[in-house]
């Protein structure tokens, strides 16, 4: 995390909500078979715990139930040049970013709280992607059953949360504005409603 704490602005509750918003981890964990990190969409389950899954055959996956992890999740980010700045003087390019690190123990979920964690993801995800959102009562059952089998699932109860918005808060108005004015011009609307949402 960013060491400057002008950056560090949200308690635990909006890190955890931001880490919901965001929805994909990069997983990572030391292992006997060395470091490994995976990648997967997550869901919340209560205040403190998080839940994904990842195919059987991951290389990760044997090595999960009972590992320390931590789940690293970033959201919007840019660079920043110096030329958005007024002026633009002695200053140098920069990256704004928003990141969210949980960290705790992996447990392996029963099947039940897998279809659980199944089910949810596309209850969250699914809404306005087509008139009638995909829910597992379309599948057949014994195909979706055959396809269960083959991914594992496993919750986090999250430990400690650590979080940085790097917005530019640590500049004056006039600089944040011409950046968020260069994040619109440029593209990167996400960043920039970031910025403006602060």
């Amino acid at each position: 995390m960013h060491a400057n704490r002008a950056f560090h602005d949200l308690d635990d509750e909006q890190a955890m909500a931001l880490a919901e918003r965001i929805a994909f981890a990069h997983i990572f964990a030391s292992t006997q078979a060395g470091p490994m990190v995976a990648h997967a969409p997550i869901v919340r389950d209560g205040e403190r715990a998080f839940r994904f899954h990842l195919a059987r055959g991951n290389r990760m996956t044997a090595h999960l139930d009972g590992a320390t992890v931590l789940l690293s999740l970033t959201g919007p980010h840019g660079y920043v040049t110096p030329n958005w700045y007024d002026p633009p003087g002695d200053q140098v390019p920069t990256w704004n970013y928003l990141a969210v690190e949980l960290d705790g123990i992996a447990r392996l979920m029963p099947d039940e709280a897998l279809i659980k964690q199944l089910d949810r993801l596309a209850e969250l995800h699914e809404p306005g992607l087509s008139p009638v959102p995909w829910t597992r009562g379309k599948m057949d059952p014994a195909k979706f059953d055959a396809m269960r089998k083959a991914i594992r699932g496993f919750e986090v109860e999250v430990s400690a949360v650590r979080v940085t918005r790097k917005l530019s808060q640590n500049k004056p108005a006039e600089d944040i504005a011409g950046v968020i004015a260069g994040l619109w011009a440029s593209g990167n609307h996400r960043l920039a409603e970031a910025m403006q949402s602060l």
